[in-house]
């Protein structure tokens, strides 16, 4: 898919081997498997801005939400950063955000970055503007029914939906998928899915009674189906025509190597050339993931398992029909948020196309 890619001369200074530049970040060394090729994006700045987690990509733009290790329920009254990033890296403008950031996406009506804070209680929001990097901040109405907070967003055919996170009961039978609307400068939230529905399991086909304990990052998958991640439960929640009479619920059982896993986010990787972003808290890191020929709809998560008494963090091939997550890069601390950055090859973007050549020099097989 390369083939009318113009390659362009690389300082030697960013030619780095990835061994050398993780050695500046982290005891482990993470290690793609072969056919791709692992970067790094960006670091994390002790001090200023730690522990990546939210990415978010818009145009020329790339986001990266800091939680900074402060209190998901934002008590310690911090405030946490969001990075914006030009496509080769290089910081443009910092925004400070009320709380501990975990949601961060771009509505694509509008451009604007949302940015939510405090999964585990006491959620609020803010849209940012990154052309005038003004900043408006939303509070919500009332308490998520469900105790704790809201964790992610997903914009979908004009209406917003939230996934409620931290839920307080178990049996959860508060939501955990919301719509919401904006009223002035409040958010009134309405129940999509129950943490306790009805659901298909995709590898028996048999019906099963959810208990979503810890509903965390959301997306939609290639159909535009809400894809949820219930992350301590090791599943994933698929809701077909959220909202509608007709819903209907998946569950995803997980699988991995090692044992049953806690995925984060998942990414569909979307029909144009470019390469995937990981955000690692333990390493203070975002990478890039570069594949010669991404195949457009597959999923990659990003995911943690508990094996002989270790903590193994790891991006793996998805396959959703069955549950199985199959390791494509090892060695990753605490992986978290993923994003895709297309690759136009007929855009006269050069600092992406420079950047796309120096992650095609092999640093990891």
């Amino acid at each position: 898919m390369m083939s009318n890619l113009r390659l362009k001369a690389i300082p030697a200074a960013l030619l780095l081997s990835t061994a050398t530049l993780l050695a500046q970040t982290s005891t482990a060394t993470p290690k793609a498997a072969a056919g791709y090729t692992l970067g790094i994006f960006a670091r994390g700045v002790t001090g200023k801005y730690t522990a990546p987690d939210s990415i978010a990509v818009d145009r020329t733009h790339v986001y990266v939400g800091y939680g900074d290790g402060h209190k998901p329920d934002g008590s310690d009254g911090k405030n946490t950063e969001v990075v914006q990033y030009s496509l080769n890296g290089s910081v443009e403008y910092i925004y400070s955000v009320p709380g501990h950031n975990d949601g961060l996406k771009v509505d694509p009506a509008t451009h604007i970055l949302w940015a939510l804070q405090n999964e585990d209680a006491n959620p609020n929001a803010t849209a940012i503007n990154p052309v005038t990097h003004q900043k408006v901040q939303y509070t919500f109405q009332a308490p998520p029914a469900a105790g704790g907070g809201y964790d992610d967003i997903v914009f979908r055919q004009g209406k917003i939906y939230l996934s409620a996170s931290n839920p307080a009961n178990s049996p959860n039978n508060g939501p955990a998928i919301v719509e919401a609307k904006l009223e002035n400068r409040t958010i009134a939230v309405t129940p999509v899915l129950y943490g306790n529905a009805q659901a298909t399991d995709v590898v028996t086909g048999s019906t099963v009674t959810l208990n979503l304990q810890d509903p965390d990052s959301m997306t939609l998958d290639p159909s535009g189906d809400l894809f949820l991640t219930s992350q301590a439960d090791g599943e994933l929640i698929v809701v077909r025509k959220p909202g509608q009479k007709s819903q209907s619920v998946l569950q995803i059982p997980l699988t991995s190597p090692y044992g049953t896993p806690m995925v984060d986010d998942t990414l569909f990787v979307p029909p144009s050339d470019g390469f995937i972003l990981i955000a690692d808290k333990a390493a203070n890191t975002v990478y890039s993931l570069r594949k010669l020929a991404f195949v457009p709809g597959s999923a990659y998560s990003a995911a943690q398992a508990q094996n002989n008494g270790k903590t193994i963090g790891f991006l793996a091939k998805l396959e959703p029909e069955f549950g199985i997550l199959t390791p494509v890069v090892t060695g990753l601390g605490n992986p978290g948020g993923l994003a895709y950055l297309k690759l136009d090859d007929d855009s006269n973007n050069e600092e992406l196309i420079d950047f796309c050549t120096n992650l095609l020099n092999p640093t990891s097989r």
